[in-house]
């Protein structure tokens, strides 16, 4: 246990800025990947073998979604998966920082893995309503457009974002991080990931699920326009 908790104080001194985060990522899921990532380090785990082991997880249920009837058990077991897998999501790039920093191939892991989870997760619940369409409800052919236009949003925005960090100017060395806004913060919980996968828990209630997952990604179609609007400025005013 003193290992784990020396780990833990040195985490709390290495964590990335809370600028343009959402509410459970700062204080659920972030919290979360330090203990794990505290242990992960006690353990002897490289940063890849927690990207790997968040894959599993995550893979795992998505996997649960499209190959089993909806039920109210399986939504809380889709859940949990994804919400453990999420968290040692944010354990490998903390796990790295404990470590000294990351690697190249590591970044370049934990991104593809991220990619490929939020591509297979629409297109396993597009499968879903496909192979169960009176569990959920489904009127007609119409909603399997539903995943394909939320699995567009969320690659285009998770694209977006990553290409405009990259093109974006970084900060000088030793400069103040911006203060994370409250506000912002709160706007962020419909587009956050961890908020996401809380919809799973409804995969039993049918109709339930369905209306809450074209919701979301209502609402995650308007934060990309949101989103690009905003990333074209950020990029037009970086100088060549």
């Amino acid at each position: 246990m003193g290992r784990v908790g020396d780990a833990l104080r040195e985490l709390r001194g290495a964590q990335k800025s809370a600028k343009g985060v959402s509410l459970y990522s700062r204080y659920v899921n972030r919290p979360a990947g330090r203990y794990l990532a505290a242990g992960s380090h006690v353990l002897g785990l490289t940063p890849n073998q927690v990207t790997l082991v968040s894959a599993a997880f995550s893979f795992a249920a998505i996997a649960a979604v499209a190959l089993a009837a909806p039920s109210w058990p399986l939504g809380v077991a889709v859940w949990a998966a994804l919400a453990v897998g999420f968290a040692f999501d944010s354990a490998d790039g903390q796990l790295a920082r404990l470590r000294g920093g990351g690697s190249a191939a590591g970044e370049w892991l934990d991104h593809v893995v991220d990619c490929a989870k939020v591509t297979a997760l629409h297109a396993c619940v597009l499968i879903a309503f496909y192979r169960f369409p009176e569990e959920y409800g489904l009127s007609g052919d119409g909603w399997l457009l539903v995943p394909l236009g939320f699995q567009f949003a969320s690659v285009v925005t998770f694209f977006g974002g990553l290409l405009t960090e990259k093109l974006k100017p970084k900060p000088e060395p030793g400069s103040p991080a911006a203060a994370p806004s409250t506000l912002r913060a709160v706007a962020l919980l419909p587009v956050d990931y961890g908020v996401f996968c809380l919809v799973f828990l409804l995969l039993g209630g049918g109709d339930l699920f369905r209306w809450a997952y074209t919701g979301l990604g209502a609402a995650a179609g308007l934060f990309l326009l949101a989103f690009l609007a905003k990333w074209f400025r950020e990029v037009s005013a970086v100088r060549r």
